[in-house]
């Protein structure tokens, strides 16, 4: 799949064969409602350094997507998440070849304190103060469904940073 990239990059949704497609890696994130406020971290490294998103990551060896998800945000942030929800999922493409399947959960309560750690800096954000410009450039379409409750499933396409195409569906809240 990465040689057909390297030929000839996709430029829209459309030039992507989503039957044959697998992400190269599965990944989580996992986000913190609590209060009228969300849990954020400013990433220090990996995918996205120095931008704002949720903790998560990429899932290791036989883990579920929840395994992942509660393991990264405790990594990350220090803090175990009580009764997550499962929102959604998202297929990233990446014009380079990279691309990766992104479970989302949502969570209203944990144990422990938010701390900095070498992977993130945790940040509380009211809901109506979230710093979309210093965040992916697709977290403002879905974001707002993870918060009201509603189900979703995006495809992305991204070059570096910049999102070239989307698709997003949503669910009515259940």
């Amino acid at each position: 799949m990465l040689d057909s990239f390297l030929k000839q990059p996709p430029a829209t949704l459309t030039d992507i064969n989503w039957q044959a497609w697998q992400a190269v890696n599965p990944a989580t994130l996992l986000f913190v409602i609590k209060d009228g406020e969300i849990l954020l971290i400013r990433k220090k490294r990996g995918l996205g350094a120095g931008k704002i998103n949720a903790p998560g990551g990429k899932l290791e060896g036989t883990e579920t997507p929840l395994e992942c998800a509660l393991r990264e945000t405790h990594e990350e942030l220090g803090i175990h998440v009580l009764s997550p929800e499962y929102c959604g999922v998202h297929q990233f493409q990446f014009v380079d070849g990279y691309s990766l399947l992104v479970h989302v959960y949502k969570a209203s309560d944990y144990s422990g304190e938010p701390i900095e750690t070498d992977e993130a800096i945790p940040h509380w954000f009211k809901l109506d103060e979230i710093p979309y410009a210093e965040m992916w450039m697709d977290d403002c379409l879905w974001l707002p469904l993870v918060i009201s409750g509603e189900k979703f499933t995006g495809r992305w396409l991204f070059d570096g940073d910049q999102m070239l195409d989307y698709e997003l569906k949503a669910e009515a809240a259940i």
